[in-house]
């Protein structure tokens, strides 16, 4: 059977090395760009975080989230440990449940892809860029920028999103398959970082604090995180920031509360000033949370609480101590807008769920097609969920299971060990 997959990520060679595992399949899988699995390549700031070992459908967005759960159950975190394992990939696991390569180099995911992708099935073209596909009476007709033409019996479409422009992120995923009568939802950037009110933060770029975020439209949570945050001239990025930004992108007037000290009480870190005040007399007010949180910051809070830097620490009344402790408590940031899909790691929305069948991710439009990956409306949380998304939904694709107009055909895909476990 000829099998073409348009788009060479990560569920776009997942779905190639399970297409091949058929020997009888001839599998043509063409990426626009001059190498495959660029954008893996930025993920995890270079390093990769290839899964997460807490994955379950919950992590997930888009107008079905439940949609994810077939080919989560099919193909699982242990399976994607399986797979990596035997292609020779050492991963090692993190506080959290992050997976990463144990070279700590994303280049070593690629490579190992890419060695998984030579062999005599899998016919692999880059540089072609595909603009356009038809239905023929046999199948599909993709046509190239270049001019070459290709017919084959099953497509399956894995370009990914409109996420990270820089690094190959588009359109042409959801205009092919629009071509073909589906639908998309609107897209919105996320695991984006965040424009807000820049009065406090332009003096704070660079600096990173642990912190509990709180999102609010109207005074209501409408979403909440913890962990690493980092000023920019801009606003605010860092992990805690990529988990907010997907509801911040959707929603309207958003305000960003920061408790940077969230595993402090108020009484407590009052109790610590007076101590500070007591103790040292002569430090100005410029010292007041130094050992605290990082100079600039506490600096910058004090200033914000309407204090005078050079303000001797004796001097401070007790309503002006109670001001710099709500500001440590939260700290409210104005939200707007975002980085935009350039500075995107993932697209919110795609192609809309409801037209495939999530035990198969076949088509239920046009038979014989198959998406898999971003183009799809799902999107995961921070921290290896997208990508796992990504093997799992292209493994399932390149099953090539469920087909209405001939026969089927069952690859049979798992890795060694999962053979002779199975056996």
């Amino acid at each position: 059977m000829k099998i073409a997959i348009i788009g060479a990520g990560a569920s776009g060679m997942a779905a190639a090395i399970a297409a091949a595992a058929s020997a009888t399949n001839e599998v043509l899988l063409l990426e626009r760009q001059a190498r495959v699995g660029r954008k893996l390549l930025a993920t995890g700031n270079g390093r990769c975080n290839l899964t997460n070992r807490q994955t379950r459908p919950c992590h997930y967005h888009g107008s079905n989230p439940d949609f994810v759960r077939p080919a989560l159950t099919a193909f699982p975190v242990d399976f994607t440990l399986d797979f990596f394992r035997n292609l020779g990939l050492y991963t090692v696991t993190e506080p959290g449940g992050r997976v990463y390569p144990y070279s700590d180099q994303a280049n070593s995911v690629v490579d190992v892809l890419r060695f998984a992708l030579n062999r005599p099935n899998i016919d692999l073209k880059t540089g072609t860029e595909i603009t356009g596909v038809k239905r023929i009476p046999n199948g599909f007709r993709l046509k190239a920028q270049n001019g070459e033409v290709w017919d084959a019996e099953r497509l399956i479409v894995t370009c990914g999103g409109a996420a990270g422009t820089k690094l190959g992120g588009g359109l042409s995923g959801y205009q092919l398959l629009r071509s073909l009568g589906h639908h998309c939802t609107k897209l919105y950037p996320s695991l984006v970082q965040l424009k807000t009110d820049t009065e406090l933060v332009r003096g704070l770029k660079g600096v990173r604090a642990n912190a509990a975020l709180k999102l609010t439209v109207r005074d209501t949570v409408i979403a909440a995180a913890r962990g690493e945050v980092q000023f920019t001239d801009y606003g605010v990025s860092g992990p805690a920031v990529f988990e907010l930004s997907r509801a911040a992108a959707t929603a309207e007037e958003s305000v960003l509360h920061l408790d940077l000290l969230p595993d402090c009480r108020d009484e407590d870190l009052l109790s610590a000033l007076c101590i500070r005040i007591s103790r040292f007399p002569t430090l100005l007010a410029e010292d007041l949370l130094t050992g605290i949180l990082h100079n600039r910051l506490g600096r910058i809070l004090v200033t914000a609480s309407g204090i005078t830097l050079n303000t001797p620490l004796t001097s401070l009344r007790w309503q002006q101590l109670n001001e710099v402790v709500e500001l440590c408590r939260a700290l409210r940031l104005r939200v707007t807008g975002n980085m935009g899909m350039e500075g995107a790691q993932v697209t919110a929305g795609g192609i809309v769920t409801a037209e495939f069948d999530p035990q198969t991710l076949q088509s239920r439009i046009v038979p014989g097609l198959y998406a898999a990956g971003e183009v799809l409306d799902v999107d995961g949380d921070c921290g290896g969920y997208n990508l796992q998304w990504a093997w799992s939904s292209g493994l399932l694709a390149g099953q090539l299971r469920g087909q209405t107009e001939t026969q089927q055909t069952d690859t049979s895909f798992r890795p060694e060990s999962a053979r002779h476990k199975a056996n």
